[in-house]
């Protein structure tokens, strides 16, 4: 199956680093146009305080092959969004990929129960890992229903599976509220644009090595297997690169239609398409740790890659 992307279009919203920039690189490697948003620009940083930039971003996507245009924009307010689809529309006439990967992993408030959680971080997260993919699909989908073929993917934690069998008490409430709605949206969505030859999935990654989670671990692409830190679960993380994959892969299949409304992983993808990590593996994080790590079983990470 190729992977040629050339003359399609994609929004990535939330492309400024980890699985959104992993998403967008790929993209642009099969040759898309790719439209990637965030609040972080060489002008000013996002409340997540970090130097990723949405305009390195859009260089890395043409640099891949593709190309990337940087769009400053607070998916939470929808006049943004709208403004944003206007101009996707008239510069390019249609949309076929929504990446809806806005989730806000600063607001983590790790293992408290709600009545001890920071609510006002809660609410926020919220509001970016539901209300502002809603109100980007609202006003990305008429445009994205012009043309057969559509796909939208959300992107989340853990696979409906995982959901439905336990709680994800480390992130708490609000962390799981968010991760299991969009299960949910992708069903909502994938039913809407059955008929118009529309396809709508959620998308999980396994354990992702971003830009964050090496510097937590003071490791780079290059040397993460060498932490010292790190657990040994960390040994099953995979790349950005890896998710951008799938997601090329979904894009590219003419029969993706076959997974309209379900959960994905990238390790069950990963087999289906035959792709691999940038390492050559085919990690499979979730199933390691359905197995293994919350299993409380003896296991091997590298027997799952």
């Amino acid at each position: 199956m190729g992977k040629d992307l050339r003359g399609k279009v994609a929004l990535v919203a939330g492309a400024t680093r980890g699985a959104g920039r992993g998403i967008a690189m790929e993209l642009g490697a099969a040759g898309a146009t790719v439209y990637g948003t965030g609040r972080s620009t060489r002008k000013q940083r996002s409340d997540y305080d970090r130097p990723e930039t949405i305009e390195e971003t859009a260089e890395l996507v043409t640099k891949a092959g593709g190309t990337g245009i940087a769009v400053r924009c607070d998916h939470t307010d929808p006049d943004q969004v709208r403004e944003l689809v206007r101009r996707i529309e008239r510069e390019q006439g249609r949309l076929d990929v929504l990446v809806n990967d806005l989730g806000g992993e600063h607001l983590m408030d790790w293992h408290k129960p709600i009545w001890e959680q920071d609510l006002a971080k809660g609410l926020q997260r919220l509001r970016v890992g539901i209300e502002a993919h809603m109100i980007t699909s609202h006003f990305a989908l008429g445009l994205l229903v012009r043309n057969p073929g559509g796909l939208v993917v959300e992107l989340t934690d853990g696979t409906a599976e995982v959901h439905e069998k336990y709680y994800r008490s480390e992130g708490g409430a609000f962390f799981d509220v968010v991760k299991t709605a969009a299960h949910r949206l992708a069903r909502a969505q994938g039913e809407e644009l059955r008929e118009y030859g529309g396809t709508a999935v959620s998308l999980t990654p396994g354990w992702l090595r971003s830009e964050m989670m090496l510097d937590l671990f003071g490791v780079t692409e290059e040397n993460w297997r060498e932490s010292t830190t790190a657990p040994r679960d960390f040994l099953i993380a995979e790349s950005p690169a890896y998710v951008g994959r799938a997601v090329v892969a979904l894009a590219t299949d003419p029969d993706v239609a076959r997974f309209n409304t379900r959960s994905l992983s990238t390790g069950y993808l990963a087999r289906v398409y035959g792709f691999t990590d940038t390492d050559g593996s085919q990690p499979d994080a979730w199933r390691y740790i359905l197995e293994v790590q919350w299993a409380g079983k003896e296991g091997d990470p590298d027997d799952y890659r």
